[in-house]
């Protein structure tokens, strides 16, 4: 096996045992990164110096015989609205083009404490902005799996790295379904943990009351390692909270699991919705007691609140990057006004441009009891939703897409089918729990997930069903 596609418990062992130092480790992710990235264009910046100096810190830790931290020495990407102290960090964007972060999000300062390697940062849907990667003011990034489709989005390009083996693991950022639908369709596992498992600080905000930071990983147990390691209250983000839960024996034959009636609708790729019933009857042929639950708001209203959420709070976030603070100044004129129009205009994008307005508007005076505060009161509808659901099941399963990878320039012209892609995620960022993407097989070669939603701060529940369904 190529030393690319070790998982990080057998990377931890082999830099113990000496199978292969650090440097040589992180040396093969670089060449690879060189091979590949020019046709995928995961990575928008690679850190080839520094991931190298950090390797060179391990391989002396390991000679002087310290323990080596369970995260030691393995080389992860980081989606690039994610800081990273004295490294570029643009959101995907031409108006952060050369700004480089003035400190470090706290996850980063975690994984930093754990002495694992950062390689660079990944390509992105601007501002997080997107489900296909094709929004990047960059480039677009292609699939590994098919490079003439896309890889998801809007962390595309972490999951793009972890599937075509440049990363053994990534971060990304999931606002509604930005970590799991690429997860998705690279054939990789993506967890979005409860809204406040992980600290936001120091992510660039798109919809603050909708963003997490999870890990995209090649496993479920990789996917649980980053995740403990991520997770946890933070000072410096008033959000964050962790309630630790009972780590109880789990017994697949106990195991109550839902599926909703109304997310196997007319629109859904039949062959997924096949593909979907398959990996849910094996669940019940291991034990577990399969039964129809009612999400009745969220098939009909999630996809619309959230359209209405969503870009309200990214209008309101985006107005700080206004062409005097920070980012992209045009200075063609001696009118304040102008300034802030035309560094706007030339620094952000279509789609970034078209969210703002339909933010500005839905919050505008007269508009704002009809559309966002309507929204608002239907989110709570969604959340008493899964409450209910979740007196009677310990997890929900749905497809996590309802298409394949789709062609690169399929959808960019009809940002509404675009948006479609969302519609069984959106949902479960509106309540706030956690979810989890896992491959369940493939459709013409191309990879397929189902997605496991659990209750809030259920992680552990929801990764040990993603385990189940990993060795079915």
């Amino acid at each position: 096996m190529e030393i690319q596609n070790l998982t990080i418990k057998a990377i931890h062992q082999g830099l113990r045992n000496k199978d292969f130092s650090a440097t040589e480790l992180v040396e093969s992710f670089l060449k690879r990164i060189e091979e590949e990235n020019k046709e995928i264009f995961a990575y928008i910046f690679v850190d080839q110096e520094g991931a190298l100096q950090q390797a060179k810190e391990i391989d002396q830790l390991i000679a002087q015989g310290r323990e080596l931290p369970v995260l030691g020495g393995i080389p992860f990407a980081v989606k690039d609205n994610i800081l990273v102290k004295d490294l570029p960090c643009t959101a995907g964007s031409k108006i952060l083009e050369n700004y480089i972060a003035p400190y470090d999000a706290t996850v980063i300062k975690k994984l930093k404490n754990q002495k694992a390697v950062l390689l660079g940062k990944t390509n992105l849907d601007e501002f997080a902005m997107g489900s296909s990667t094709e929004y990047s003011a960059f480039g677009p990034t292609r699939n590994p799996l098919d490079k003439e489709r896309v890889p998801g989005g809007s962390s595309g390009g972490s999951a793009a790295a972890v599937s075509a083996g440049l990363a053994v693991f990534a971060l990304g950022s999931d606002t509604g379904g930005s970590i799991r639908q690429p997860a998705s369709f690279c054939g990789v596992v993506g967890l979005k943990p409860t809204y406040g498992a992980v600290s936001r600080f120091g992510l660039i905000a798109m919809a603050s009351s909708l963003d997490q930071i999870g890990p995209i990983t090649r496993t479920i147990q990789d996917a649980r390692t980053v995740f403990n390691i991520i997770k946890g209250k933070d000072p410096l983000d008033s959000t964050s909270f962790w309630i630790e839960k009972s780590d109880s024996k789990f017994n697949i034959k106990e195991l109550r699991a839902g599926i909703p009636k109304e997310f196997f609708v007319k629109g859904i790729d039949p062959r997924i919705e096949k593909l979907t019933t398959e990996s849910i009857k094996r669940l019940e042929n291991e034990g577990a007691k399969i039964q129809e639950i009612s999400l009745p708001h969220c098939t009909d209203y999630a996809l619309a609140t959230y359209h209405i959420i969503m870009p309200s709070e990214a209008s309101s976030n985006l107005a700080r990057y206004d062409g005097i603070k920070y980012g992209l100044s045009v200075q063609e004129s001696n009118d304040l006004k102008e300034v802030y129009s035309r560094s706007r205009q030339q620094g952000f994008g279509q789609e970034v441009r078209r969210r703002i307005m339909l933010g500005t508007f839905a919050l505008s005076a007269g508009y704002y009891d009809a559309y966002y505060l309507r929204a608002q009161k239907v989110r709570t509808l969604i959340r008493e939703d899964f409450r209910k659901a979740f007196e009677k099941v310990d997890v929900i399963l749905t497809p996590t897409s309802p298409t394949l990878p789709f062609k690169i320039g399929e959808k960019t012209k009809d940002p509404l089918s675009m948006y479609l892609s969302d519609i069984f995620m959106t949902a479960v960022n509106l309540a706030g729990i956690p979810a989890l993407s896992v491959p369940s097989g493939k459709v013409e070669n191309l990879p397929v997930g189902i997605q496991i939603i659990g209750k809030p701060f259920e992680e552990e529940m929801i990764l040990k069903v993603g385990e189940v369904v990993e060795k079915l």
